[in-house]
């Protein structure tokens, strides 16, 4: 998918733009933003065409916008975890060490003479520390200065960071919108992987990104196995080899494999789908969902085995 950084057209979110545009025309711009939704649905480019309107940066090509792209826009400050250098992916949390710098960032007067704009991607990862330090921020706003925080779960923030922002909630896009977000990636999906990639990707376009990127559509076919019981745990060395050979494989099955067992789930509840005989009862369904996203969750968070991550969910899938 495009980097957020460089993106060129906000698309699907036509609401909570005029939204924040409106805001603007008032000349009573909020200090604190909160941009929420699901995760993949685009907050994080929003956040980055909000810094471009008060940067007038909206035009790429022209040297305040280059300097957007580029990153070295001096009054521009994005915070968001780092990575583990051991591990080669982001860290657990945001810490008060990342967030230390948006102090002496918003002390210093604006270089280019307009906003000074800090934007906290993924909020819901700071830990108290940062939260804390956050939270004094927003309690003293400098003049102007705009803190854009986006969060997939705004229920993690503390709610007196939570009443401190204007919030902005984004929406999945609908098929038309998707299907012109995927049409500018690099290299642009065939036709028919955009058609068996939409279900799946639930209006998100971060997703969808990682579903193409997983082979989803083979991934989906195997959950579809797993969960009707034509395949099970006698040949999980094979499904587990096949999950995590492939590039985002591993958060892709379970992926499928949650949203696979939630819609079952539902369905059975509210009597969509008959049940057979053996069939699980859906609250048991509902307990197999959460030790799904918890050894996920655990596996990803602690660096574990996740081929045997698959094994086990493989047995407990076909147990139930």
């Amino acid at each position: 998918m495009p980097d957020p950084r460089a993106c060129r057209r906000l698309l699907g979110h036509d609401a909570a733009w005029q939204k924040f545009l409106s805001v603007i025309r008032t000349g009573r711009l909020h200090h604190a933003w909160l941009l929420t939704g699901p995760e993949g649905i685009g907050k994080a480019t929003m956040a980055f065409m909000m810094a471009r309107t008060l940067l007038g940066a909206q035009d790429h090509d022209s040297p305040v916008g280059r300097r957007v792209t580029a990153g070295t826009h001096a009054d521009l400050l994005v915070i968001a975890r780092g990575m583990d250098e051991k591990r080669h992916r982001p860290r657990r949390e945001i810490v008060g060490d990342d967030i230390r710098p948006i102090s002496a960032f918003l002390r210093r007067t604006a270089a280019e003479g307009g906003w000074r704009v800090v934007i906290v991607d993924g909020a819901e990862y700071m830990n108290r520390t940062a939260a804390n330090a956050i939270l004094k921020i927003l309690e003293e706003p400098p003049e102007r200065a705009i803190l854009i925080l986006t969060t997939s779960v705004p229920g993690r923030l503390l709610p007196t960071i939570r009443s401190r922002c204007r919030v902005l909630g984004l929406s999945p896009l609908d098929d038309a919108a998707m299907r012109a977000v995927l049409a500018d990636m690099d290299p642009t999906p065939a036709p028919d992987q955009i058609a068996r990639i939409l279900p799946l990707a639930h209006g998100a376009p971060g997703r969808a990104g990682d579903l193409l990127a997983g082979n989803a559509v083979e991934l989906a076919a195997l959950v579809a196995g797993v969960m009707d019981g034509t395949v099970g745990a006698d040949g999980g060395y094979d499904i587990a080899e096949q999950v995590t050979r492939r590039e985002n494989g591993f958060s892709v099955f379970f992926d499928l494999l949650c949203d696979a067992i939630s819609d079952r789930t539902r369905n059975m509840a509210l009597g969509a789908e008959r049940g057979r005989a053996g069939d699980p009862h859906p609250a048991r369904l509902a307990l197999l969902w959460q030790d799904m996203v918890r050894l996920r969750a655990e596996t990803e968070q602690f660096n574990l085995d996740k081929q045997q991550a698959v094994l086990t969910a493989l047995a407990r899938v076909s147990g139930i």
